[in-house]
């Protein structure tokens, strides 16, 4: 147990990872040393930032946070803290069932831990944006907005994060001043709903109007979005795209579904006609775009005949790149009031494997016409025999990885031009 050095364990999406980051920054101003993420955690005091989006995620946050009340227990451990959208949903009934948390914290007064550390008020040392990076230097999450106005049936993050709400574009974009002084070269831009962004504060959307002055910012190099609605879509971004070559042709934009019928039991305002005017609009106006997308199977009210036509569906559309989930059921939402949650989880899940297997087929023969061609790439790491690295069109974490073997030196966080010459399932390798 090291005096004055903090675990962080950050779980979830990487909006909550851009909230850890805002609390490291502060605590390290405070005096403490913080790791995150740690695999082998030896500070005194933990922080656990949790996720509470579905049932999946909250019992891997309550497995951790049981982890650590018993390393406390043990006498490894002097304080524990839980903060994030699990510690903001059940505050009132998590400290009874797991009473050696010394405090729980929500998802919006986490800067409270300072103060409990402390044993004072805080005073925020620099902005409030200002963090300590826990991804590589090269590029950082960029969080416009919290909180969702669309209340799909299954969701419960309107439950946890409230009404939609923008930041003000100033203090965005001297954030992202701010973090090219740290060295950031690319910004994945995040909200539950970017297509929102600028509703409550302006009256109007101003996505558009964020990227393009964010473009012009001297050091951004890459900016990618995530997280678009296709209901209401601002289409007055694509032009943006278009006219900034460092405006990434990638487009993550949530569509859950294509049938009409499940459409509407979910809630999500649009028709598949309408839904495929969208996609087609963006591939018409952007040529060359990365279409990403999530979709929800096993929703109550999907029947054999729903699932074979969005596996047709899937078919037809192509996504560049697409990822899929099983519905869970979630306390106050509209799902859990008004359905019955009667798929078997075993059918959930052999849908999702039957997807992503169809999605494995489409990614493979797209990369495979990506080889012979030039691409721009940044390295994110080294490993024994490659440099692996991402073109425009993959997100960290989550996308393929260009595989460059270590011919020469390269440097992590610089970009190369590269040939594409062998494609696999999900990854490319290129040579210089």
């Amino acid at each position: 147990m090291r005096k004055g050095e903090i675990d962080i364990i950050t779980l979830g999406c990487s909006k909550n990872l851009v909230d850890a980051e805002r609390l490291m920054r502060q605590l390290e101003l405070a005096g403490y040393r913080c790791t995150h993420d740690s695999a082998d955690p030896k500070g005194e005091i933990a922080i656990i930032n949790t996720c509470g989006f579905i049932g999946d995620a909250k019992e891997e946050s309550i497995e951790i946070i049981l982890q650590f009340a018993e390393r406390k227990t043990r006498g490894l451990l002097r304080k524990l803290y839980v903060m994030g959208c699990l510690s903001q949903r059940y505050r009132e009934d998590l400290p009874a069932e797991i009473p050696e948390v010394d405090k729980w914290f929500g998802k919006f007064d986490y800067l409270g831990i300072v103060e409990e550390l402390k044993g004072e008020r805080l005073k925020v040392k620099g902005e409030e944006y200002e963090r300590t990076l826990t991804t590589p230097k090269h590029y950082a999450y960029l969080k416009i907005a919290e909180g969702c106005n669309r209340y799909c049936s299954y969701c419960a993050i309107p439950l946890i994060t409230g009404r939609f709400t923008s930041r003000k574009m100033e203090e965005i974009l001297d954030e992202v001043r701010w973090l090219v002084g740290e060295g950031v070269k690319e910004f994945n831009v995040i909200a539950q709903d970017l297509s929102s962004y600028g509703l409550d504060l302006y009256g109007e959307h101003r996505l558009a109007q964020l990227v393009d002055q964010m473009a012009q910012i001297e050091g951004v190099e890459w900016i990618r979005l995530h997280y678009t609605y296709p209901t209401d879509f601002p289409y007055d971004l694509l032009p943006v795209m278009v006219k900034h070559p460092n405006v990434c042709k990638y487009m993550d934009i949530a569509l859950q579904h294509c049938s009409d019928k499940m459409l509407k039991m979910m809630h999500r305002h649009i028709t598949r006609e309408e839904q495929d005017a969208v996609i087609a609009r963006i591939r018409k106006e952007v040529p060359g775009i990365c279409i990403r997308t999530t979709l929800l199977v096993g929703h109550p009210g999907e029947t054999e005949e729903e699932f074979t036509e969005l596996c047709n569906w899937v078919r037809e559309m192509k996504f560049e790149r697409m990822g899929a989930f099983a519905y869970s059921e979630e306390e106050g939402t509209y799902a859990a009031k008004h359905y019955t949650d009667d798929i078997p989880q075993e059918e959930k899940e052999r849908r999702v494997e039957t997807l992503m297997a169809i999605q494995q087929e489409i990614s493979s023969e797209l990369l495979r016409q990506m080889v012979g061609t030039e691409q721009r790439i940044v390295i994110d790491r080294e490993e024994e025999e490659y440099y692996i690295g991402r073109t425009q069109y993959d997100s960290p974490e989550v996308d393929c990885e260009v595989l460059i073997a270590k011919t020469r030196e390269l440097k992590v966080g610089e970009f190369y031009i590269v040939n594409i010459i062998k494609s696999e399932d999900f990854d490319l390798y290129a040579s210089l």
